[in-house]
């Protein structure tokens, strides 16, 4: 299962749309400046390390985020008209946390400190379908901590929904989110459904990848095609795709 060429470039050009709509000033320069200096690693980057987990393959990352953007609006609709209390976060919280919540994933600035590298081990893409290994340079650390220290290392300023939205997207997978999701005083209770809203979205994209995967179905982009405002990243993601399939 892969992306064509034109597919990633495509979803490359689709997410710097989300940022050029949704954010405004230094907020939208400081993210544009992010995403430009991961552009590289992130636009062929996968979402998980296994098959059986979901988008595995170059560009699964961004095809991964786009779809949770999507999932996350759809569930806060559901929860407003089943008349749950959404005021306690913004539209511009929403869509910063969908969009960020899986950013640790590009692991640390630098060449050489990407999360994910191609597995050279044939025996456990073919027995284990582990596509991807991890690391073994990079200090461990969680994929919602690193998220966190990625944006402050790009000086992007994150409210205190946003930092609680993007570490309970995993909900209670994560032990340490068991004391904000189970309280038994109603003091201690969440003040805000953006984690409900974003473990539910982020759930549900990656169940769906799961079963495209599990279905065997073809890979379709989520947008109408429109005219690439990248050219570099359509260039750079032909030079990769190439290098990675040319010759199989």
């Amino acid at each position: 299962m892969k992306l064509t060429a034109d597919q990633i470039a495509q979803n490359w050009d689709d997410l710097l749309n989300i940022i050029k709509s949704e954010f405004t000033g230094s907020r939208r320069a400081k993210l544009l400046a992010m995403y430009t200096d991961l552009e590289d690693r992130m636009a062929m980057s996968p979402a998980s390390s296994f098959n059986h987990y979901h988008n595995a393959f170059p560009g699964g990352y961004v095809e991964h985020v786009l779809r949770v953007v999507k999932c996350a609006q759809e569930v806060h609709a559901l929860w407003t008209r089943m008349e749950g209390d959404m005021s306690g976060y913004t539209r511009e919280e929403l869509m910063f946390t969908a969009l960020n919540h899986d950013i640790g994933k590009m692991g640390f600035p630098g060449d050489g400190n990407e999360i994910y590298q191609i597995n050279d081990s044939e025996w456990h893409r073919k027995n284990q379908g582990k596509e991807y290994k991890i690391n073994p340079n990079n200090p461990f650390t969680l994929v919602n901590d690193l998220s966190i220290w990625l944006l402050q290392h790009y000086e992007i300023q994150v409210s205190w929904n946003e930092m609680l939205g993007i570490k309970l997207t995993d909900g209670l997978y994560d032990e340490s989110n068991k004391p904000y999701f189970i309280s038994r005083s109603s003091d201690a209770k969440l003040k805000t459904n953006l984690g409900y809203v974003m473990h539910q979205a982020d759930s549900m994209a990656a169940r769906i990848e799961y079963e495209r995967w599990n279905n065997n179905k073809p890979i379709t982009t989520q947008a109408p095609k429109r005219k690439i405002t990248s050219p570099q990243t359509q260039i750079n993601a032909t030079k990769m795709f190439d290098d990675l399939f040319g010759d199989k």
